[in-house]
């Protein structure tokens, strides 16, 4: 069996519950991997560079890449399109990489769909919703009215947790970060079903 193998670590959670921070604080210790960078529609942020933070492309641009199946998955969330173009992933899994993907609970679902058996989720989530509120505020990128339809966004996505395989609290980014690198080095751990069996052909060769 090929130990060498590509796997998945996906990173859900609301927008401000500070899966940047934790991934800026992991991407250097978790060895060979592959950060996949989303596509999206909305504006770029200041401080944000395109083609380090998103792939900003305008609605007409993504919209195309949709008809041409470009995508692994996306999703339309606060008034916006995010995706995650599937050539580059395919690439990284072909290299043995670990692909950490930062989506929504709804990509969650497809690549779970698409790919789960070498997927490992993870729900990133605050320790409760008014300090979600304040890190929002702190921010300070969104209206107040945008800052509710997050809090109240982050309200539904948290009743969908049992969906994921690990729960992670980001109250102390520290002790968060740590547990991430342990669930990023079990991930690159999964063994796909065709690994398996490949395992399992072995032994019945060698027994023959």
């Amino acid at each position: 069996m090929n130990h060498k193998h590509g796997a998945i670590l996906v990173l859900s959670g609301p927008s401000g519950a500070g899966k940047s921070s934790i991934i800026n604080e992991i991407i250097y210790d978790i060895g060979d991997c592959y950060f996949s960078i989303s596509t999206t529609t909305r504006p770029i942020r200041e401080g944000e560079t395109d083609g380090i933070h998103y792939h900003f492309v305008d609605e007409e641009e993504f919209q195309r890449d949709i008809e041409e199946d470009l995508f692994l998955e996306y999703a339309f969330v606060h008034g916006n399109y995010y995706g995650t173009s599937i050539k580059p992933v395919r690439k990284a899994l072909r290299e043995g990489k670990l692909v950490v993907f930062d989506i929504d609970v709804q990509g969650n679902t497809v690549v779970n769909t698409r790919l789960g058996d070498i997927t490992t989720s993870v729900f990133i989530s605050p320790p409760t919703l008014s300090e979600l509120k304040r890190r929002l505020e702190k921010r300070q990128t969104d209206s107040q009215e945008v800052i509710e339809r997050r809090v109240k966004m982050a309200k539904k996505e948290i009743q969908r947790i049992t969906e994921y395989d690990y729960i992670v609290v980001n109250d102390k980014l520290d002790d968060a970060a740590n547990t991430l690198r342990l669930i990023a080095k079990a991930a690159r751990l999964k063994v796909s079903h065709t690994d398996i069996n490949e395992f399992v052909q072995e032994w019945e060769d060698i027994e023959q």
